[in-house]
């Protein structure tokens, strides 16, 4: 029984041991690269492993881009993978750029993918333009009709503006940029309607694609709808902001002329209580006159007719209800 078991543990700990030796030293990977033509030792993979490389990664890239005919540098691929590169997609950009007759260097590539971009996308966009659907755009002709707009861009990668050129947000914008423009300056909305490729040229006509990552090829409107009268709306909010402006100043003035009245009133009333003040010093003025002599009865009997005369010709003056 104890020699059944050292044998089972020695079976066990072999397969260990091949399995280990087989995962560092990849000897499968390494006959598919001399039977492909790729020149690559077994010590040369054990490093790579040791440098936390997938050897897998660099072998089958090698092996691809010499059935392609690029040639490709081992170390180069290395170190763009440590620097966090997609290495696959970098040969396949390459591959791809060298049958469509575009010129890409490694270099350009692996810098490409390094800024985020997908390398391999944009030169199957170079050869295969993309179509940019833009939102609804609303824009106001002259006659203030608004009229609403959905464009398609048509654009192909510019693989040397990859590098620090704008993205597709960029050329959507001013593509609504243009389109708001070029609506605005007709003279009349029907003039879009009946010419929506007049729209396009002058949009064209731009270069919307200085300092993106792209190049536009055509612009076409696919959809205008009339939307709603904005002169309209607006002349009718301006007349009702001047009728409550004129509301407003009618009412300041209704108000001073309340005011007014009700200080001539008080005005008025002021006066009225004067004059029956000094009418009450009358009899007080006469009494005195009396006393000191300035005043006689006839004197006071003539003032009396006086007044009587006048009372009766304000009363005949007085016309008659």
């Amino acid at each position: 029984m104890d020699n059944v078991g050292l044998i089972a543990g020695l079976a066990i700990g072999i397969i260990i041991f091949l399995w280990l030796f087989l995962w560092m030293v990849p000897i499968g990977l390494w006959f598919s690269a001399l039977v492909s033509g790729v020149k690559v030792s077994l010590i040369q993979l054990v490093l790579i492993r040791w440098r936390k490389i997938p050897p897998s990664v660099i072998v089958n890239s090698l092996i691809t881009g010499t059935k392609a005919g690029i040639p490709l540098n081992r170390n180069e691929l290395e170190a763009h993978y440590l620097a966090g590169g997609r290495v696959q997609r970098v040969v396949n950009a390459l591959i791809s750029a060298d049958k469509a007759n575009i010129d890409l260097s490694f270099k350009s590539a692996t810098a490409i993918d390094l800024a985020g971009r997908d390398v391999f996308e944009a030169v199957q966009m170079s050869v295969n333009p993309k179509v940019i659907n833009t939102p609804p755009v609303s824009a106001v002709a002259k006659d203030g009709i608004q009229l609403i707009a959905k464009a398609r861009v048509t654009v192909r990668a510019n693989i040397r503006q990859l590098v620090g050129g704008a993205g597709e947000d960029t050329i959507i914008a001013r593509v609504g940029e243009g389109i708001v423009s070029a609506i605005g300056s007709a003279e009349n909305h029907k003039l879009v309607l009946e010419n929506p490729d007049s729209i396009s040229k002058l949009v064209l006509s731009k270069g919307l694609d200085s300092g993106t990552a792209f190049e536009i090829l055509s612009i076409d409107i696919a959809d205008i709808d009339v939307g709603k009268n904005i002169g309209a709306i607006l002349q009718m909010d301006q007349a009702n902001a001047d009728k409550n402006i004129a509301q407003a100043k009618a009412e300041e003035r209704r108000a001073m002329a309340v005011a007014q009245e009700q200080e001539n009133i008080a005005k008025a009333q002021d006066a009225r209580a004067r004059v029956i003040e000094a009418e009450a010093e009358v009899p007080k003025a006469m009494a005195e006159a009396f006393r000191s002599g300035n005043l006689g009865i006839m004197d006071y009997y003539k003032m009396e007719n006086v007044k009587a005369d006048t009372s009766m010709r304000e009363n005949i003056a007085k016309p008659k209800k």
